[in-house]
């Protein structure tokens, strides 16, 4: 896989049972990029072992005066050194395209499960870990795919080098050979511990991304409240934090960089002193000291590629498991049995809400919270069960060394448990293929996202092609959003639709962004179109406009909105009312004000003492009596 032919047409099934399983998925697939890595690494690590033996010829020619072995040693070292600067090139060039591919194929896995899961991922996974997944971790698994080929090249031209020096020189080549596993393995018992270090920044790092977007998402709110202090004295407790964490992680990974250096630097002096004894008393010769000596300080590099996967393991293993986290995320785990959408009514076998095929039916929740939890329930998106409690770390951890347990089995991802899915035309909507039930039912929640671009671009998106941009916008009653983006439009004709709008919609107000929202959601024209609160952001009189656009041109289709604006609910055809995630009346909107407290009292916004007050229309009626009748 090269680079220009990235992104891969299908970054394919990962196995998601453990972090580390996940990194071994990811090796097999790039084995090919492996084998290249690994095979331009051996020739940049063999020349450079050959370069001390080219040295000791050198000196030893010199010794003896013979400029023919000094001319022949010299060539070779030229030799050396154009295989060593081509092994060098391509061995950087082939790593960094393994770590590039293996970051993009995570990518691609991640945006494609962020497709699959819409606004319901952001329900089971915090965003900061979201975002922390899917740039930091991301760059974290790659390193281990770039370093694994490099410490696999390493590790084989240290076996050779060793094996080299005992055909060489037997009595200092043993000395080398022995000193070598003690080097590469010195290290080992700091590692948890550097692990459990780096796992602490890594999640404190995510705590203070996660704070950071929060507080840029309701900067607005922040300002109105005067609350940008409060929060700015927040984050930087949270960066003082990870900047705490970070230093000492560091200081672990010093200590190890330290021996990495004084234990090699005691073989050094070792075979210093042994090896000038054995030249003194003329059992080897002065170049065979050198040549082997230089093989033993150049060992220090390949040496380095220990520490290195070490570090790159300790980093990425923690990362996997996070990303196993979030792609282990699904919707029910059904066949896909049909491939086109069914027609008829929406029903929810949860709460009990039926929404009849071509009806405008509005739903009134108490909770604003259960209304969103609905709305994303009949999009088809499964609702998980809770998961388990999260210790200190924030992992999950329950040893304090990254892991879940201390078993074999602790990286198992469970399995979220689902509820009852929603039936369409009676068929579930987790029965059907993915894309086939996001053209079914489209949800827009109360807080829709505007990316940026054009105000085309915006609203090219895949529908049915009945409905045109225009009358979308009419509909949503966009008149004056239309206005001021053609005054804010660079084209000198003033086309509102060639106007930029910035990311997330941020250079309009609420209410502009609700309704473009809405323009666009109804230009995709689905069978069945929920809209949780779509002109809660607008006054009074646009929304009676807003609700009576989109029962206009929806007519004949199906829709659900959920809301509790009265203005609304009068326009709708029926009116369902959700208490404590179950349907407990249905009816007009006038109907279920005369005879349903508990509905009046969301609408109306009555308070505890008003509802057991005499109603102002009969002053004789009492709450009993209205119980009654109810």
């Amino acid at each position: 896989m090269q680079i220009r032919d990235l992104p891969y047409s299908d970054p394919g099934d990962p196995d998601i049972r453990s972090g580390p399983r996940f990194l071994l998925w990811l090796g097999r697939n790039q084995l090919r990029g492996q084998l290249k890595s690994m095979a331009w690494g051996l020739l940049h690590q063999c020349s450079l072992a050959g370069l001390p033996l080219a040295a000791g010829l050198a000196v030893q020619a010199v010794v003896n005066r013979s400029g023919n072995r000094l001319a022949w040693a010299g060539g070779l070292i030229v030799v050396l050194g154009v295989l060593i600067a081509l092994g060098d090139t391509m061995l950087h060039r082939t790593a960094v395209t393994n770590w590039i591919t293996a970051a993009a194929r995570v990518q691609q896995l991640l945006a494609r499960k962020t497709a699959e899961l819409g606004s319901a991922l952001t329900r089971r996974v915090a965003a900061g870990e979201v975002v922390a997944v899917s740039t930091g971790d991301v760059e974290k698994i790659g390193w281990f795919v770039e370093a694994l080929s490099r410490f696999a090249s390493a590790a084989a031209a240290l076996v050779l080098i060793c094996t080299g020096l005992l055909l060489y020189l037997p009595s200092l080549g043993l000395l080398v050979t022995l000193s070598v596993p003690l080097l590469a393995l010195a290290v080992l018992p700091l590692l948890p511990r550097a692990t459990r270090r780096a796992d602490l920044q890594r999640e404190k790092a995510g705590r203070a991304t996660e704070l950071a977007s929060d507080t840029v998402a309701g900067l607005r709110v922040l300002r109105g409240i005067g609350g940008e202090e409060l929060f700015l004295g927040r984050y930087r407790r949270a960066s003082q934090e990870v900047r705490e964490a970070a230093v000492h992680s560091a200081r672990m990974w010093s200590l190890i960089s330290a021996i990495q250096v004084l234990l090699p630097g005691v073989l050094l002096i070792s075979l210093v002193v042994y090896g000038a004894a054995l030249a003194r008393d003329g059992r080897i010769e002065v170049g065979q000291l050198v040549t082997v000596y230089s093989a033993a300080a150049l060992l220090l590099f390949p040496l380095r590629h220990f520490e290195e996967i070490a570090m790159a393991y300790s980093f990425s293993r923690p990362s996997a498991r996070r990303a196993v986290r979030v792609l282990s995320l699904g919707r029910a785990d059904r066949p896909a049995s049909l491939d086109t959408a069914p027609a008829g009514d929406l029903y929810d076998p949860v709460t009990g809400l039926m929404a009849p095929a071509g009806l405008f039916t509005a739903v009134v929740c108490g909770d604003p919270d259960e209304a969103g939890r609905l709305a994303e329930r009949l999009g088809g998106h499964a609702q998980a069960a809770p998961e388990p409690a999260r210790t200190a770390d924030g992992n999950g951890d329950t040893d304090g060394n990254g892991d879940t347990a201390k078993d074999g089995a602790s990286e198992a991802v469970p399995k979220p448990e689902t509820v009852p899915s929603v039936l369409l035309g009676g068929v579930p909507l987790d029965e059907l293929p993915l894309d086939t039930a996001r053209t079914a039912v489209l949800v827009q929640d109360k807080d829709p996202v505007l990316l940026s671009g054009t105000l085309g671009e915006l609203l090219d998106v895949a529908s049915s092609g009945l409905v045109a941009a225009e009358d979308a916008l009419a509909a949503a009653r966009c008149g004056d959003v239309l206005d001021a983006l053609a005054q804010a439009s660079a084209d000198a004709s003033g086309d509102p639709m060639t106007t930029r709008i910035t990311e997330r919609g941020r250079s309009l107000s609420g209410g502009q962004r609700q309704r473009l929202a809405l323009a666009r959601s109804l230009v995709a024209d689905p069978e069945v179109l929920v809209l949780d609160e779509p002109a809660s952001a607008v006054d009074s009189h646009t929304e009676s406009r807003v609700a009576a656009g989109i029962k206009e041109l929806r007519r004949g289709r199906t829709t659900v909105v959920l809301a509790s604006s009265p203005l609304l609910l009068d326009l709708a055809d029926r009116v369902v009312l959700a208490h404590r995630g179950t349907v407990v009346a249905v009816g007009s909107h006038r109907e279920l004000l005369r005879t349903e407290p508990r509905y009046r009292a969301v609408v109306t916004r009555e308070t505890d003492d008003e509802i057991t007050a005499p109603d102002a229309g009969d002053a004789f009626r009492t709450i009993e009596e209205i119980g009654e009748r109810a």
